[in-house]
Order: C-alpha cells, then sequence, then structure tokens
C-alpha cells in the first residue's frame, strides 16, 4: 500500500474491508475500466462483483441486512473505488444517498420495504433534484405533484435532469413542488419515492427516461432525464409519510454525498498520481529519467502534497458527520478543496505524460475527461464557497 492515505483510527475489520476493495479495485476495475470508458459499456460484471462484496449496503444497520458501516468507512471504500473508475463510484453513490435518506427520514414501512432489497442491490436507487430550467437554484423546480382533494392519490407532471443511473435504477427519490400553503417555497417541496423498472422508455404508468445524455466523460454509467406525465402515486409513496418535507430531506442526503464525492475526487486525484509518477520513472530525456529533472520533480511533489491534503479534508468531514455534529462546513470544503485539487493533479500528470497523455492508449486521457465533473457534482464550486462564506459568517459573527 502506498505511503498515501494511511488513515489513522480505523478497526481492524475496516482496514480488512477496505483493503478487499482494493483488491478487487486492482483486479476487476482498473484492467477493463478504459475499454470499457471508451465503449461506454455499462460495467455489469464490476456491479455483479459490488453486490457479492456488500457494497450496495455498506451503510445499511445489520437489522435490515447491510454491513452497518460509518460514513468514514464508507468513503475510504468510495476512494479507492473512484481510483479504479470514477463512473462505477458514481453506480454506488446516487444508491447510498437515497438508502440514507430513507433510513433517517423514512417510516417504518418505507424502511422495512425498500432497506433489505437496497442492502443486496436488488433495489438500486438514484436521485432527482434538477431540473432542464434550474441548476443549483432548487427553488426553481416546476415539476409539480397536484393531490387529488383530500384523498392520498397524487398526480405528477413535469420533467428532471441529469439522474446518474436514471436507467438502471429502479427506484428514483424525486423532490417536487407540492401547495402545501407552507409561506416558504422550501416548505412547499416534497420527495417521493418513485418505483419503475429498469430500463429506458416508459418504465413505469406515466413516467419515462428517454434516453442516456452523452457526456464528455464519466462514461459507463448512464445519466439520464426523467419525464412525468401523469404519474398517478399516493401519500404512501412520500418520504417520511409528509409532504412538505422534501428540501430538508434532500439537502441531508446531499450534505453526505458531498462527502462521496470529496472522496472520488481523492480517488482519481490519487490515480492520475501514481500515473505521473511511475511514467516519469520510465521516461527518459536528455540522457536521464525525467522525474531527474527538477521542473518534474516539483511537480510530483505538489501532487502529493494536494492528494494528501484533500484525503485529510475529506476524513475530516467523514468523521464529524459520524460523530452526529452538523457537518455541512466540512463537507463543503472537502468537496470544493478534493475536486479543485483533483483536477490539478490530473493536468499535472497529463503534462508529465507530454504527447502521449493525449492519446487514448494512455489511462490519463481518461481521467483528464472524467475530473471536470466532480467541479460541478453535487454543487458547483462557488456553490460550495458560498455555503463555506456563510457558515464562516455564522462561526465568526461579530458580538455586539
Amino acid at each position: 500500500m502506498s505511503r498515501l492515505q494511511q488513515t489513522e483510527g480505523l478497526t481492524e475489520e475496516q482496514h480488512e474491508l477496505i483493503k478487499l476493495v482494493r483488491e478487487f479495485v486492482d483486479e476487476q476495475i482498473i484492467p477493463v475500466a478504459t475499454e470499457l470508458e471508451h465503449k461506454d459499456e455499462y460495467p455489469t460484471q464490476i456491479v455483479a462483483g459490488m453486490k457479492e462484496m456488500g457494497i450496495f449496503g455498506l451503510m445499511i444497520p445489520e437489522e435490515y441486512g447491510g454491513l452497518g458501516e460509518s460514513l468514514l468507512t464508507y468513503a475510504l471504500c468510495v476512494e479507492e473505488i473512484a481510483r479504479g473508475w470514477m463512473s462505477v463510484s458514481g453506480i454506488i453513490n446516487t444508491h447510498f444517498i437515497v438508502a440514507y435518506m430513507i433510513l433517517q427520514h423514512g417510516t417504518d414501512e418505507q424502511k422495512q420495504h425498500y432497506l433489505p432489497k437496497m442492502a443486496t442491490g436488488e433495489i438500486r436507487g438514484a436521485f432527482s433534484m434538477s431540473e432542464p430550467g434550474c441548476g443549483s437554484d432548487v427553488s426553481a423546480i416546476k415539476t409539480k405533484a397536484v393531490r387529488d382533494g383530500d384523498s392520498d392519490n397524487w398526480t405528477i407532471n413535469g420533467q428532471k435532469m441529469w439522474l446518474t443511473n436514471g436507467g438502471s435504477a429502479n427506484l428514483v427519490a424525486v423532490l417536487v413542488k407540492t401547495d402545501t400553503g407552507a409561506d416558504s417555497v422550501y416548505k412547499n417541496m416534497t420527495t417521493f419515492l418513485i418505483d419503475k423498472t429498469e430500463g429506458f422508455g416508459e418504465t413505469a404508468q406515466g413516467v419515462t427516461v428517454p434516453g442516456k445524455i452523452d457526456k464528455m466523460g464519466y462514461k459507463g454509467v448512464d445519466t439520464t432525464e426523467l419525464v412525468f406525465e401523469g404519474h398517478r402515486t399516493t401519500s404512501a409513496q412520500i418520504l417520511g409519510g409528509e409532504p412538505g418535507k422534501g428540501f430538508y430531506q434532500m439537502m441531508d442526503g446531499v450534505e453526505v454525498g458531498r462527502v462521496n464525492v470529496a472522496a472520488r475526487g481523492c480517488g482519481v486525484a490519487r490515480r492520475a498520481f501514481e500515473l505521473g509518477v511511475s511514467y516519469a520513472q520510465q521516461r527518459e530525456t536528455f540522457g536521464k529519467k525525467i522525474a531527474e529533472h527538477q521542473a518534474v520533480l516539483f511537480r510530483l511533489a505538489d501532487m502529493a502534497v494536494k492528494v494528501e491534503a484533500a484525503h485529510e479534508m475529506m476524513v475530516k468531514a467523514a468523521r464529524k458527520k459520524d460523530s452526529g455534529e452538523r457537518n455541512d462546513l466540512e463537507a463543503g470544503m472537502a468537496k470544493y478543496l478534493a475536486s479543485e485539487y483533483c483536477s490539478q493533479v490530473v493536468e499535472d500528470s497529463f503534462r508529465i505524460h507530454g504527447g502521449y497523455g493525449y492519446s487514448k492508449e494512455y489511462e490519463i486521457e481518461r481521467l483528464y475527461r472524467e475530473a471536470p465533473m466532480l467541479l460541478i457534482g453535487e454543487g458547483t464550486a462557488d456553490i460550495q464557497r458560498m455555503i463555506i462564506g456563510r457558515r464562516l459568517l455564522e462561526d465568526y459573527k461579530l458580538k455586539g
């Protein structure tokens, strides 16, 4: 194991689990990732392997058939998986967020119904906030659920955007507007749990997944739209059973999701560093290995510092959430730092590779296209800076 990312304070069981995931990544993901990514092919065999390992139930309590692990353990596993191929970590990220939301906010019936099957990967989750006309401005969503009088029946109409796992998932947590008469737009939002079949086209009555969105990177995993046209559902499918709490439920999910994105940034950055330092010790120019040139040596040093710093910030954010404390400041910092440093480390590795880095034969080319997604996923860098700044003003508010 590299000197980088040796996290202190883990139990023997946690170390063994992370080691198992690392070995799975080295043996089952890295050898096929670039080929599958270039084909934009869904990693069916890799997903099957993760199901067998219990990855889909990492944070689901043992009483529901999961492993009952901490957010930190989960994040460290995600870091390893993203090191192999970031798209695979995306497959479990949205599933993990939906399972967390159901565990924290769901009714007893919802927990009993969904969590055991989510732990095995039989039910796979996706979540949806964004729409074609809004990104970070969640208050601008237009998808609406209308109640049929005083009954428990609802009808949903609208269009959602940027669903990771939109096609492969069979459960989607969807944030919609519901006119509950509250004085705040955020209290007039509700999260519905939508059951559907896997695949594309009409996947449930009045629910259509048009197809995959073609992307620059982050391939293999399906990113889709989700269209509601008169979809009928009931109050039993409202997360927690009560309308008007959806925004706050989603934000809780996104908060832990940002730790996940930070972990993914750490993993991609570490792989870029590994590729850069390896290539620098093989390639020769002017009669010596390029790693012996001061310019390259300094670049490697900077990369290693950034990989280590991002990892420590991610660990701090996960540990704070595990302790039961509010961690939106730390999660925002971790996501911001890890995504920015990831982009920088990947570019530095790309530069070390020179012209070969531009070739699809080299793995760094794939990482170079994947890293930008982390700058915008789970809230852009500027949104993170706003969150961080506002929280700092709360903490350092002037007295008197």
